[in-house]
Formats: C-alpha cells, sequence, structure tokens
C-alpha cells in the first residue's frame, strides 16, 4: 500500500519499525500531491522541495540515533508526528512560512512566530509542506479566496471543499496528508469535513490553546482542532494540539496524555467491539450499559434543510440505535430565532474588533469580499450594550442546553443544511424554496455547539452521501465523545476508519482520466 494511504497512527508504527523512513514517506507525500493537488487545490504555498527532503533525512538520522542508544530502539521520546508531514490552515500564524489568511492584503506576509498550535506541532517533529486553503479571512463555508483560488471537492472536483478548513479536509480525504489541523468558528472542522467524508473534530472551547492573539478575554467562538480519517488518529493529533497555556486565559488545565492514551487504545482494538466504547461513553451520572442520544433533528422546522439530510442523518443514528443507544427526540426548551441574533451579534462584534482597522483603510477594504465588509461594517454599527445583551442571552441559552444534558449524554444535529454546491455559487441563497438572509445563514446548524463551548464530531453518514451528522457532548466531555464516535467507525467501516479510501479513488479517476 502506497505509505500516503495510512493513517497517522498506521505510518507511525511503520516509521518506528524502520518499515519505512522519513524521506520515503515524503517522497511519497510529495508524489500524491504533485498528483492530485494541480486540480484540488488544497495544498498552498508550498515548501521547497529540497529543504523538505534535507528535512527528512535530519528525521531519518534522529531516528537512527534513537535505535543505537537505546536496546530496544524504543522511539517512544520522539515526538508523535516526527517525520509527518504536515501543512498547517492558511489563517494560522506559522513562523517562516507564508500565511495570508486568504486575503490580497496580507499576500506574502511571513509571520515570525508560530501559534501554540503550530509550535506544538513542530515540537513534535512535523515537517510543514505548506499550507491549506481557505476561504477569506476563513467568512464562509467555501474555500476560494483572490490569492489562490478555490479548494474543489475531493469526489467531485465541480463542488465546492466547504470551509474554511476546506484545504485541510481535501488533503486529508485526498491521501495527501494523513491527519490536519483546523479551526472552527462556525463549523469551519465540521462542515468540510462532511463535504469531504472525513472526521472534524471541534474541541471543548479552551481545549485547544489560541496564542498568540491580540485578545483572549472576549474572543471565544473560534477553536483549533484537528480532522483524520479514524478516530484514532483525531485522538493523536488532539493530543499533540491540546495542553494548558497559561498566555490564554481560557486555556483549560491539563495535558494530551488522556487523549494520547484513548488514541492507541483505539488503534489497538482490533477486536472491533463497538459496545466496548459505547459504555464507556456514558457519563458518570448514568447507570445505563449505553448512551442515550438526543435527536435535534432540524429544531421543529426552523432550520431550512435540503431534501434527504435529514433522513440520511436518521440513518446514522440508525447504527448507534443498533448497537444498543437510545435515540431520543428532543427539543431546545429556547427560542431559536434568539438564539440566532445572539449569534449575529456576538460574530459581528467580535470580527469587527479584529478588523477595523482594515477597513478604514479605503484600499484594503477595496480588496475585501462583499461578505467581509458587510460583517465589520455591521459589527462596527453596534453598540457595547447590544454586545451585553447578546452575551445575555447567550447565557441563559447555555442554561437550557445543559439541561437536556440532564436527560441524555449526547446530542445530534446534522453538520450542513446543503449538500456540497457548485465552486461558482459564493454561498447558497436558498434552500428547499427559502431564502437566506445573510451569507451564512445556511450554516446556523453548526453554531449551537460553539455558542456553548460543547465538543462537537462531523461524522460521515452511511452510504457514501457527502452528508456529515454531528454528534456533540457536554462541554469538557471530549474523550467521551471520541469513545462514542469510535464505536459508530467501528460499526460502519472498521477499525481503520476512513484511511484511504478517498485517495484510491481519486487516483483511480486521475488514471482513468476523469478528473473534472
Amino acid at each position: 500500500m502506497d505509505p500516503v494511504d495510512l493513517g497517522l497512527l498506521e505510518v507511525r508504527a511503520a516509521l518506528d519499525r524502520g518499515e519505512l523512513s522519513c524521506r520515503e514517506l515524503l517522497d511519497a507525500t510529495l508524489a500524491r500531491i504533485d498528483a492530485v493537488n494541480p486540480e484540488l487545490n488544497a495544498i498552498v504555498a508550498r515548501a521547497d522541495p529540497a529543504a523538505l527532503r534535507d528535512e527528512a533525512g535530519r528525521r531519518d538520522r534522529e531516528r537512527a540515533a534513537v535505535r543505537r542508544e537505546t536496546r530496544a530502539g524504543t522511539m517512544e521520546d520522539l515526538g508523535l508526528l516526527h517525520g509527518v508531514p504536515q501543512a498547517t490552515k492558511d489563517t494560522t500564524p506559522s513562523r517562516g512560512m507564508v500565511t495570508t489568511w486568504g486575503s490580497p492584503i496580507h499576500a506574502g506576509h511571513v509571520p515570525e512566530v508560530d501559534a501554540t498550535v503550530v509550535a506544538r506541532m513542530r515540537a513534535a517533529g512535523a515537517i510543514f509542506v505548506g499550507k491549506t486553503n481557505v476561504p477569506e479571512f476563513g467568512y464562509g463555508s467555501h474555500s476560494y479566496n483572490a490569492v489562490y483560488g478555490v479548494t474543489r471537492n475531493v469526489f467531485d472536483r465541480a463542488l465546492s471543499a466547504g470551509g474554511s478548513s476546506g484545504g485541510a479536509a481535501v488533503a486529508v480525504a485526498s491521501g495527501m496528508l494523513c491527519v490536519a489541523d483546523g479551526s472552527d468558528v462556525m463549523g469551519s472542522l465540521r462542515n468540510p469535513a462532511a463535504f469531504n467524508r472525513v472526521l472534524g473534530l471541534r474541541p471543548t472551547s479552551g481545549r485547544v490553546p489560541n496564542h498568540p492573539a491580540a485578545e483572549g478575554f472576549i474572543h471565544d467562538l473560534g477553536t483549533c482542532g484537528p480532522i483524520a480519517r479514524s478516530v484514532a488518529d483525531l485522538a493523536a493529533l488532539l493530543a499533540v494540539q491540546t495542553g494548558h497555556e497559561p498566555r490564554d486565559p481560557r486555556s483549560l488545565r491539563g495535558d494530551g496524555s488522556g487523549f494520547a492514551a484513548l488514541a492507541h487504545a483505539l488503534f489497538d482494538d482490533d477486536g472491533g467491539r463497538p459496545q466496548r466504547w459505547l459504555r464507556a461513553s456514558v457519563g458518570a451520572r448514568r447507570t445505563a450499559a449505553a448512551p442515550v442520544i438526543g435527536w435535534l433533528g432540524d429544531l421543529g422546522g426552523h432550520l431550512a434543510m435540503e431534501a434527504g439530510i435529514i433522513d440520511h442523518c436518521e440513518a446514522a443514528l440508525r447504527v448507534f440505535e443498533a448497537e444498543g443507544c437510545a435515540i431520543e427526540p428532543v427539543t431546545i426548551d429556547f427560542s431559536p430565532d434568539a438564539i440566532w441574533q445572539c449569534w449575529l451579534t456576538a460574530r459581528s462584534f467580535l470580527i469587527a474588533g479584529v478588523q477595523a482597522e482594515l477597513h478604514a483603510d479605503p484600499a484594503k477594504r477595496a480588496l475585501m469580499k462583499p461578505e467581509a465588509r458587510w460583517e465589520i461594517e455591521r459589527g462596527l454599527g453596534l453598540s457595547a450594550i447590544d454586545a451585553h445583551r447578546g452575551s445575555v442571552t447567550r447565557t441563559a441559552f447555555l442554561q437550557r442546553w445543559l439541561d437536556l444534558f440532564e436527560r441524555v449524554d449526547f446530542l445530534a444535529l446534522p453538520t450542513a443544511q446543503v449538500r456540497p454546491f457548485p465552486v461558482e455559487t459564493t454561498w447558497p441563497a436558498e434552500i428547499a424554496g427559502r431564502k437566506m438572509d445573510t451569507y451564512h445563514r445556511w450554516m446556523e446548524v453548526v453554531l449551537y455547539p460553539t455558542l456553548t463551548g460543547s465538543p462537537a464530531i462531523s461524522l460521515p453518514v452511511p452510504g457514501g452521501e457527502l452528508i456529515g451528522v454531528q454528534l456533540i457532548g457536554p462541554p469538557g466531555e471530549d474523550e467521551r465523545l471520541l469513545g462514542a464516535a469510535a464505536a459508530y467507525q467501528l460499526a460502519t467501516v472498521g477499525r481503520r476508519g476512513w484511511s484511504g479510501q478517498h485517495a484510491q479513488r481519486v487516483m483511480a479517476r486521475d488514471k482513468v482520466g476523469c478528473g473534472r
């Protein structure tokens, strides 16, 4: 098997056993990128191949030294990503790497410091081959911009890859990367994962530090997180990303050891026992043998949904039900219109705070896409009292949201309200005959975990549709959520998850000349 079709932990095991060298892995990665990226356009700002090969050679020499210095040749002291090619999201500052936020305003910008999440990947031994493409400033769930162009869906290149971590999801789905970092404010890890049939996890807010940041107390909607093709790999990358950072006032205490242990336990579970992981995912306050999942559906008709999405998500829930879970329809005792309005206030207020200075410069403002200008201008029109009132609404909603977890272990929602749409479409203006009144209204389904700080994972639905279902846990319960997701994976596609399936289909399509 081509090493790029392996998952992260499979690659690491092959490297540790000496069956694969870092140089061989890099060469295979560059070959895959050369083969598929020209059409998919997922990885941008590529690094110099000669410099990358030198770095891979250093990693091989470091491994050889470890083998000489330890009788068993153990590689446990090497970072999890040691010698593994990676590409960081283009909205994430990366030292010495062009980082543009998908905006011509920042074309050619090279940060002097790493974001904490990048620094941790670097310390874990990653070899950075480039960046992954995004929408301009990460706004909207369609990864196109005036700097690098559009990223295309791995299954149909005429369709959107989603966003804002669209390049990351396509890179993982196509085998250009075994895992990837991303970030999520309004579904930016979850939506592209659904569109490309991989896994995207938005961790509990504060789980992955956000540093450096100009403001660290109010800007709490976004978080970094992992994208992968198996739950074990998702947990493994999260183990690298997570851990307390005192310079981020929202950063949670603890380290990534629990996620690392979970990753290896999942990877070693060749028995494929879904119910084992379901039992482990039940909350301490409950005595049931398997979780209760509360199904929110389309929120009683509030959310416009493309035909068939609810049906496919319910098919995914039947997988859980077949393993002994109870599926219980639930409703949120709170006005969804009020939730939407507080969301609009929080998002626009924060975006304007970050980019008001850019917007004030007419030359820079002219370079912004219309949606970015609209968002900033809306935020500039808000008052401090507006922001406070929105926060009061959000706080009240959180109480009702947490009430649901007194009855259920997890909640479920669709990941997106539409399937992938044509790349020429900037955003869906209508769903099922209902007009969308903002550029992001079609993504409303993902904002509930964001506003509550809850961990949420997008799981591919059975049957191959480019649709995902969100499984959502209580804040802080990321490990339990990953355990339940592992049960779903074992019951649907098995221990290796979705590894290799996408890459093989992409390569086969290229060989017969039917790529778009």
